[in-house]
């Protein structure tokens, strides 16, 4: 029955409303509280990239982060076009990509880093990505911690001038430093939140901000609320995995039900990205996953 006619004619309503087991439509399903995305180097690797955006539309996301992976591929303008078009098509949007080769606590390489930072922006504005997820590369033995640590601080602060001001559809082009734990990478400078956190604060420009990488703070230090709690200012983007194993929330010993539920409390309004290797079905584990965050927070 036509909802139009049914609205207009009581004698169908009545009739209707005396059928048995009548089915209802379901109402539309509330937003999650805050942007939900997926890191797209964890999921449909056997497809081809039009298609694992088409997979993750219908897992339920309209967020997909990147790794640079128009660089890895060396995309030609046609490329871009086709990934412009998938993604209209879609309703999905690019909310921010990685792939820089540099980081930015060796200052010998800061000169690299930042010319590498400029050319990154034309591909971003042309995919409308418009954040980039920066790295602190690998300690230098010669160099001192303190140094390292002032290093990054100095090289963010040139990289927030190149950016300043500057928008990429619509939003402000961020700069989301990231720690990585010592069991991925044994050489990497930058492994606390806590250290990456006071880097970030020492730059002290909005458009530099911390990538609270869940799973590797767990296994590198834990106390992951009392975080939240603290630094929420300066959170621009959260990535989740369950430890141990980088699966999905509920496979190990994360309570993500409570992250959620903090952060909705505390108004975050950023991404928070899934950033998992499914264990059975992608699909369904993505869905899953987007389905805990709204019965965590109450939608």
């Amino acid at each position: 029955m036509n909802r139009r006619n049914f609205g207009q004619s009581i004698a169908a309503a009545a009739l209707t409303a005396a059928l048995p087991n009548r089915v209802t439509a379901a109402p539309p399903q509330q937003p999650p509280p805050f942007a939900l995305s997926v890191m797209l180097w964890t999921v449909f690797n056997d497809l081809p990239f039009e298609d694992r955006l088409a997979k993750i539309a219908e897992s339920g996301y309209t967020n997909v982060e990147l790794v640079g992976e128009y660089n890895a591929k060396n995309w030609t303008p046609a490329d871009y076009d086709r990934a412009n078009a998938a993604r209209k098509r879609l309703g999905i949007h690019f909310d921010a990509t990685a792939g820089l080769h540099n980081g930015v606590a060796n200052p010998d390489t800061r000169d690299a880093f930042l010319a590498e930072l400029v050319q990154a922006l034309t591909p971003m504005e042309t995919l409308a990505c418009p954040a980039m997820i920066v790295l602190s590369g690998n300690v230098v033995p010669t160099l001192s911690r303190e140094a390292q640590h002032q290093a990054s601080i100095e090289t963010l602060k040139q990289a927030a001038k190149l950016v300043e001001g500057r928008q990429i559809a619509g939003q402000p082009v961020r700069l989301l430093l990231e720690c990585i734990h010592l069991e991925e990478n044994p050489h990497y400078f930058l492994t606390s939140a806590n250290e990456g956190i006071e880097i970030v604060r020492a730059v002290n420009h909005p458009q530099v901000q911390f990538l609270y990488d869940i799973y590797h703070e767990q296994m590198s230090f834990g106390n992951l609320i009392d975080k939240l709690d603290k630094h929420i200012d300066v959170i621009g983007l959260i990535h989740i995995a369950d430890v141990p194993g980088r699966h999905e929330p509920g496979t190990g010993e994360i309570n993500y039900g409570n992250i959620y539920r903090k952060l909705a409390q505390l108004n975050y309004r950023h991404n928070v990205a899934m950033e998992f290797r499914p264990v059975g079905d992608q699909v369904a584990t993505l869905r899953a996953a987007r389905q805990l965050v709204l019965t965590s927070t109450g939608v």
